[in-house]
């Protein structure tokens, strides 16, 4: 029997929401004011850093399986700030702090300076209705 392969591993997962995220950083940095597309925008960077944060467990399963503790941890350090910033960008995105937003997005483009979006990507505009999803959450 052959092996059994997931097309939509996390992995992949992760490096599509990072290329969502930067995509969305571009857009925001040409926008001048506060609108709802930019209202969509930040909350999507939320929502897709705490997806990636809530990843990293099922990413470092297979190396703790093989007993590869020290390449799990290295791992886990690497990606620790996405859910401490995740939190950080919703409660700002929900009380429309956007000086606390502005102060967020220089470390996430530090963090993901090296990530290469094309200009013909497939990605579309993913942060559609992404504010109405956080406020949602924000109630449950």
């Amino acid at each position: 029997m052959s092996r059994v392969i997931n097309p939509d591993s996390v992995g992949k997962e992760r490096t599509r929401l990072i290329k969502s995220i930067v995509l969305c950083m571009r857009g925001m940095a040409k926008m001048s004011e506060v609108t709802p597309e930019a209202k969509d925008m930040a909350a999507f960077i939320a929502l897709a850093l705490q997806s990636i944060s809530e990843g990293i467990d099922a990413s470092v399963a297979a190396w703790e399986k093989r007993d590869y503790w020290v390449k799990a941890d290295k791992f886990r350090m690497e990606w620790m700030w996405t859910g401490q910033t995740a939190e950080k960008m919703k409660s700002a995105v929900l009380n429309d702090d956007w000086g606390a937003i502005a102060m967020l997005m220089p470390q996430i483009a530090s963090k993901l300076g090296n990530v290469v979006v094309s200009d013909n990507h497939r990605l579309g505009k993913p942060w559609a209705g992404a504010y109405t999803l956080l406020a949602l959450h924000r109630k449950l």
